[in-house]
């Protein structure tokens, strides 16, 4: 006879501590936690700052060991009935009901071993549990020879790395990009004829349109996440099936393809065995990718952020041309101030994402022989780079960008102020003497209009056919 697995509630109704033992000996456990052992020697020995793993981390690792026992029981290697509580305890897990009992800290074991053993413990512990068995004892259900069967931490923290970015990517990054990218479509379509004064090494230029330049925006956006979904076919190439160094060592025949077919039906996204185990565990080139496109986005959106931080300076002695929303008061001394607070905001999620991806690029560098062991590090800062990049474009969508406006005046009389219309006067008097009228107007405080006249070289009628700054944006497209 077999245990039955029992429906019992998630929690150890236990108070001070268990003993829990690994090849190093025994230690004593919080009592109500699910994790063992090795997760409580990773505590005490890498009690290192503040971040801890993030939970997509643990979730993702559920998703893996979730698929590993369904190929285990499927061919014939694990007990049914015990394949049932681990999958039942890794669903707890996917789901976040257990990520209380996932503590540990980001700077640990480089290959994720601590974290590896953190859920394959508290699987174990669980399933036990709903055996009515014992935690902590290892029976029925072993961390090791049940839970990691077939696994190693070096090939599966990389596809739990794999796993839980590309979750993150999918399912929360690129929709609020697309829903940013949107937004400054529309704020595009909506300006396309307003006529404003374009602006090049910080000084005047020709006139644009507001919506070529929102469109050139939202192109940016658009640009940078075709580069960020172009590295989702590497993060698809699981390295599950490898082991210790990439030869399969102690995992079945077919234990690689088969996993990454189970995770690909769990998760609905085309997951694949890595070609070459070696290269999937010695490098984490696909994180490296991941995570310079993720700078790209921090890039583009670093420039969207600070044009509109700039053209809605003022409210009177700065540029003015844009009435952003105004959310909160913006000094505790000037009263009525307001600031462009979500631009700055954004800039700063930019220049974090910029720092955390050179840290990544470093550490992706550091693949020694079969194993790259800098893997807590880089999973932690593209995770956090994308929750960074994830609700600020959020936030920036909703509190800035939908609700910002333009002040039509302000732009119209930069338009009518500006000097470097004469452009338009080069092919008609040409570049020398479009030049003197410039400086003139410049120097003596005149308009170019009154420049021009007085200068002598172009009648009234010719200035006003060829200066007419709606003639003068073009299209800037492709063809044009």
């Amino acid at each position: 006879m077999h245990p039955i697995l029992q429906d019992i509630p998630i929690g150890l109704d236990a108070t001070g501590v268990r003993v829990e033992t690994d090849s190093m000996g025994e230690i004593e456990v919080q009592a109500d936690r699910y994790w063992g052992a090795q997760a409580q020697r990773s505590l005490k020995h890498f009690s290192i700052g503040e971040e801890r793993m993030p939970v997509a981390v643990s979730r993702a690792y559920g998703l893996v060991k979730k698929a590993a026992a369904l190929v285990n029981a499927a061919e014939g290697r694990l007990p049914q009935w015990k394949a049932d509580a681990m999958i039942r305890a890794a669903d707890e897990v996917i789901s976040g009901a257990l990520d209380a009992h996932f503590p540990l800290f980001v700077y640990q074991t480089g290959s994720g071993t601590q974290s590896n053993m953190n859920v394959n413990e508290v699987i174990s512990n669980r399933a036990i549990q709903l055996l009515g068995g014992e935690p902590g004892s290892k029976s029925p259900v072993h961390p090791n020879d049940d839970v990691n069967m077939g696994q190693s931490s070096n090939d599966t923290f990389p596809t739990a790395m794999h796993v839980a970015t590309l979750e993150a990517l999918d399912d929360r990054l690129l929709p609020e990009l697309d829903a940013l990218a949107a937004c400054l479509e529309a704020k595009a379509a909506e300006w396309h004829d307003v006529v404003k004064i374009g602006r090049t090494h910080l000084e005047d230029a020709v006139p644009l349109t507001v919506g070529q330049e929102w469109s050139g925006y939202a192109y940016q956006l658009r640009d940078a996440m075709a580069a960020l979904s172009a590295t989702r076919p590497g993060l698809l190439e699981l390295a599950a099936g490898g082991t210790a160094v990439g030869t399969g060592l102690t995992a079945p025949a077919g234990f690689g393809v088969n996993i990454a077919a189970r995770i690909a039906e769990l998760t609905g996204r085309k997951f694949i065995t890595a070609p070459n185990k070696f290269a999937a565990q010695a490098s984490l080139d696909a994180m490296v990718r991941t995570s310079g496109a993720l700078r790209g986005v921090a890039v583009a959106l670093i420039k969207i952020a600070n044009d509109m931080r700039w053209l809605g300076s003022g409210p009177r002695c700065g540029l003015g041309e844009l009435f952003l929303p105004e959310n909160e008061p913006g000094s505790s001394i000037m009263p009525g101030k307001v600031n462009p607070t979500q631009c700055e905001a954004v800039v700063m999620i930019g220049i974090q994402v910029i720092g955390d991806d050179t840290a990544v690029a470093f550490a992706g560098s550091q693949g020694n022989f079969e194993l790259n062991a800098m893997r807590p590090i880089i999973i932690n800062n593209v995770l956090r780079s994308i929750r960074n990049l994830t609700d600020g474009a959020c936030n920036f969508r909703r509190f800035s960008v939908e609700g910002t406006t333009l002040n039509t005046k302000r732009i119209a009389q930069h338009v009518a102020n500006s000097v470097m219309l004469v452009t338009a006067l080069s092919p008609v008097i040409g570049y020398d003497a479009a030049s003197k009228i410039a400086h003139h107007a410049t120097e003596h405080d005149l308009t170019l209009r009154e420049a021009a006249l007085a200068s002598g070289t172009i009648s009234e009628q010719a200035f006003d056919d060829a200066v007419d700054p709606a003639k003068m944006v073009g299209s800037g497209l492709a063809g044009a």
